[in-house]
């Protein structure tokens, strides 16, 4: 007889694995030193949503809630595919955020440094690649582990052995 996950087991895994996504990037950024961009951020928002929801079903042992984090899930894939559309310029970004800083009008230097942010924002056109030697940018590396873990959300969710 196969062993399959019951529907706690499978929602507190897919909690954890939703959890890792923003973890790692954050740990990427404090100990590599990286910086985000706007939709880098944006990228993180349906992991934690996802979180809440796993846990949930985890309490209800709801496969419908199991579905539903699997679907929120599906919102950081979005976030990625349109975030890797913005780095090849296939696309601009929709975010304001997301261009370089422009300074106008400054007379002195002191109103261009009065003018600037006061920690540096990086374009979301700018892609991040966190291992050498491989074509695919942390947005596109976040679109195929969204897809995944959705999937598999998914696919946990629609097993009908309690």
């Amino acid at each position: 007889m196969a062993t399959t996950l019951q529907p706690r087991p499978a929602a507190i895994t897919l909690a954890a694995l939703a959890a890792a996504a923003p973890l790692l990037a954050m740990a990427s950024e404090r100990f590599a030193g990286l910086v985000p961009c706007a939709l880098c951020l944006w990228q993180r928002w349906p992991y934690w949503v996802a979180v809440v929801i796993a846990l949930v079903a985890a309490g209800l042992r709801s496969r419908l809630l199991l579905a539903a984090a699997g679907v929120v899930i599906l919102g950081s894939a979005a976030v990625a595919g349109l975030h890797v559309g913005v780095e090849q310029g296939w696309w601009p970004s929709p975010l304001p955020a997301c261009s370089a800083q422009v300074v106008t009008g400054a007379a002195t230097v002191e109103d261009l440094m009065r003018g600037l942010a006061a920690a540096p924002s990086k374009p979301c056109d700018a892609p991040t690649y966190l291992i050498p030697d491989l074509p695919l940018s942390m947005a596109a590396m976040n679109g195929i582990y969204a897809l995944a873990l959705a999937a598999l959300a998914l696919t946990w969710a629609r097993r009908r052995t309690m």
